[in-house]
């Protein structure tokens, strides 16, 4: 059956490719991905959502995926006492930060480094089509199970590049217990941070978008190429106060924001 509710600050279009998730895709039928084993067709008309063809168990895991209880609204109330935030998180007011599967989030962004979002997307669908399961629907993300012994020889076919000792570096400790993804909610930001930079080619940019998209711990405020100038131009004395708590939500709209206009920060520069 479809589930329908209504919700503001949800665009399914922002959310879905500001970089947080690679999976997704666009037609004239909405929007569809797969997450956790489960697949969902999307649609929106207005601030009304469809869950396409979902039983009420599933309904509810894409109600959290996407982070349907947090009240967006006041976040944004509260970031917009900083002027360029407010201009930003008023035209990217339909992001949400999702909560997605630690393992599929610590390997997608393993892969993102130095990459573009064409080329990563292309290395996870040829995962999936190697080494996950194969539905009605697509192709699963492997589990830690399933590439358990995997060495960066056999993760050829995927085109990683230097990505692949670390993504077999990964699945290995992950599948020894050195690294313990369930255990990473329950641990602090730096705590937890400390434990994936243990893993190879893992630093704090990886480490933390795994820690915000994954564990939603939102005050952690990962910095990559366009953050780091973004702050540089604008933040030069450090981050404003009203961000504080709520780091990596602003970084997100700050991120997707001056992707879609350099200028903001070149001109400044």
């Amino acid at each position: 059956m479809d589930h329908k509710f209504e919700c503001k600050n949800f665009d399914p279009r922002q959310i879905l490719f500001c970089g947080q998730c690679f999976r997704w895709v666009e037609d004239a039928d909405g929007f569809h991905g797969i997450a956790s084993g489960k697949y969902l067709r999307l649609t929106k008309d207005g601030d009304v959502v469809t869950f396409h063809d979902t039983n009420e168990e599933d309904a509810a895991f894409w109600r959290e995926y996407f982070d349907l209880d947090t009240d967006y609204g006041e976040i944004i109330k509260a970031l917009s006492d900083d002027a360029f935030l407010k201009r930003a998180c008023a035209e990217k007011s339909g992001i949400r930060i999702l909560r997605q599967s630690p393992f599929e989030t610590l390997i997608s962004f393993i892969i993102s480094q130095n990459n573009n979002i064409k080329r990563i997307t292309g290395i996870i669908s040829r995962l999936c089509e190697n080494f996950g399961e194969k539905t009605d629907f697509g192709y699963l993300f492997p589990t830690p199970a399933e590439l358990k012994g995997i060495t960066a020889e056999q993760l050829s076919p995927l085109r990683a590049g230097f990505r692949a000792k670390y993504i077999a570096d990964a699945v290995e400790k992950v599948n020894s217990g050195e690294i313990d993804l369930d255990e990473l909610y329950a641990l602090d930001s730096d705590t937890a941070r400390e434990k994936l930079k243990t893993i190879k080619g893992v630093g704090d940019k990886v480490a933390d978008c795994v820690l915000l998209f994954a564990y939603h711990k939102t005050d952690v405020f990962p910095r990559d190429v366009w953050i780091k100038r973004t702050t540089a131009a604008l933040y030069p004395d450090g981050l404003p106060e009203c961000i504080k708590g709520r780091e990596g939500i602003a970084q997100q709209y700050l991120f997707d924001y001056v992707r879609t206009h350099p200028e903001l920060v070149t001109e400044r520069e």
